[in-house]
Parts: structure tokens; C-alpha cells; sequence
């Protein structure tokens, strides 16, 4: 159930993200970061997709590692974009916190295994 949230709010930020592209490439004519966080903020969803079906417990987390990075990697691109002025505060503080809920929840899944290779 807990995976099928994950899932569910990676697909919805994924087409936050993919709206987010259009409208830097119509308003502002922006090529280069609307690319860079169209791949890392759908990337996150991908790879978690991808983990769901994992080969192994380890391919799993491994996964779950990818999409982590992504999302902090969307989380920059976010920022780079409210401070120069691409986005605004509103459009940033939404989505940034999407974003944030996404990365916290995968850091939760990444301890989980911490702990459980230390017991």
C-alpha cells in the first residue's frame, strides 16, 4: 500500500514537472534547464516504476538510491529557477514541497534498510 502512495505521488509530480516544461518553454524560451528538470523530476517516478519490479532486494534499493538522487537533483533545478526568476515563489513553494514529501519518504525506504542490515 505504503509503495502504491509513492507511486501515485511520483506520477502526479511528474506531470507537475512535464507542465512545468511546457510553460518555461513557452514563456521564457527556456531549452537548457527546462531539459535538465523535465529528466530528474520524471526520472524520480521512473525509477521508482522500476524498483516496484526489482530483481532482487538489492536492485530494489538501488533504485530507490537513483530516484533520491534525482529528486535532490530536481530539487536543486527548482531552486535555480526561483532565483532566476523562471518561477515564481508560489509556483516554487508548491512544487518544492511536492518534491521534499517525495525525497523524505525515499530516505525513509533507504534507512528501513539501514536498519535492517544492522540488526
Amino acid at each position: 500500500m505504503r509503495n502504491r502512495i509513492l507511486e501515485d505521488k511520483c506520477m502526479e509530480f511528474s506531470i507537475r514537472i512535464v507542465n512545468l516544461h511546457q510553460f518555461l518553454q513557452q514563456t521564457s524560451k527556456d531549452f537548457v534547464m527546462s531539459k535538465q528538470i523535465l529528466r530528474s523530476g520524471t526520472c524520480v517516478g521512473a525509477n521508482v516504476a522500476e524498483a516496484m519490479y526489482a530483481q532482487s532486494r538489492a536492485d530494489f534499493f538501488a533504485k530507490i538510491g537513483i530516484a533520491k538522487k534525482e529528486a535532490a537533483k530536481t530539487a536543486y533545478w527548482l531552486k535555480l529557477l526561483q532565483k532566476t526568476n523562471y518561477i515564481d515563489v508560489t509556483q516554487f513553494d508548491s512544487m518544492y514541497v511536492d518534491n521534499l514529501e517525495i525525497l523524505k519518504i525515499l530516505t525513509a525506504i533507504s534507512k528501513n534498510r539501514d536498519k535492517s542490515r544492522n540488526s
